[in-house]
Parts: C-alpha cells; sequence; structure tokens
C-alpha cells in the first residue's frame, strides 16, 4: 500500500504533459498482452495428420537402376547390401523398396 500511495504521489505531482493517458496504458497493456500470446503460439503442439498407410511409388529394383544410371552416371546402381532384392515383412518387394525410399527421405538421405 505503501508503494501505491507513492506512486499516486508521484503521478499526481507531474505536470498534466507528462502523466500518462488511460489510452496510452491500455495500448501498452494490449502489445504486451499480444506479444505474450504471439510467444505462447510458438510452442504450441503442431498439427499432426494422419500418415498414408499406402505408398504410391511403386518402384522395381530395375526402375531403381534406371534412376540411379540417370541421377549419377559415374556410379551408377549401388547396393551392397542387397536390400532391393529383401522382402520386408512379407510384404513384397516393391514394399520393401517403397518403404526403405522412404526411411530415406525421412532421415535425409537420398533415395
Amino acid at each position: 500500500s505503501s508503494a501505491k500511495k507513492q506512486l499516486d504521489t508521484q503521478t499526481t505531482t507531474l505536470p498534466s504533459c507528462q502523466r500518462p493517458s488511460l489510452h496510452t496504458l491500455s495500448n501498452m497493456k494490449l502489445a504486451i498482452l499480444a506479444t505474450l500470446a504471439a510467444s505462447a503460439a510458438a510452442f504450441a503442439p503442431a498439427q499432426v495428420g494422419k500418415a498414408p498407410t499406402t505408398s504410391q511409388l511403386s518402384e522395381t529394383k530395375a526402375d531403381l537402376e534406371a534412376l540411379a544410371t540417370k541421377a549419377n552416371p559415374t556410379i551408377k546402381y549401388y547396393d551392397p547390401l542387397n536390400l532391393a532384392d529383401q522382402d520386408f515383412w512379407g510384404k513384397g518387394n516393391e514394399a520393401t523398396i517403397a518403404w526403405l525410399r522412404q526411411s530415406e527421405i525421412k532421415h535425409g538421405r537420398i533415395a
């Protein structure tokens, strides 16, 4: 209460041209509120949509070889682990290639 009394005393002793108007104080409060709301929105969780369960890429090993030759004619196709020949989870070779391409894209490597 003594701090409020001191503030009131300081405000009343200022000349009227130096006193903050009610309009200025409300604008300052609105500016602070807008800043707080904007900074809080930066930490809101992102909207996550449902990922498609099927792959639209239907590529075979021959398609990969053609793409690799076109993308890098010097090295061409290189698959030392023979991953393109594998059948992960019994879903077929095309599904395995699609899964490998998606995981490379997800983790930032060139598929």
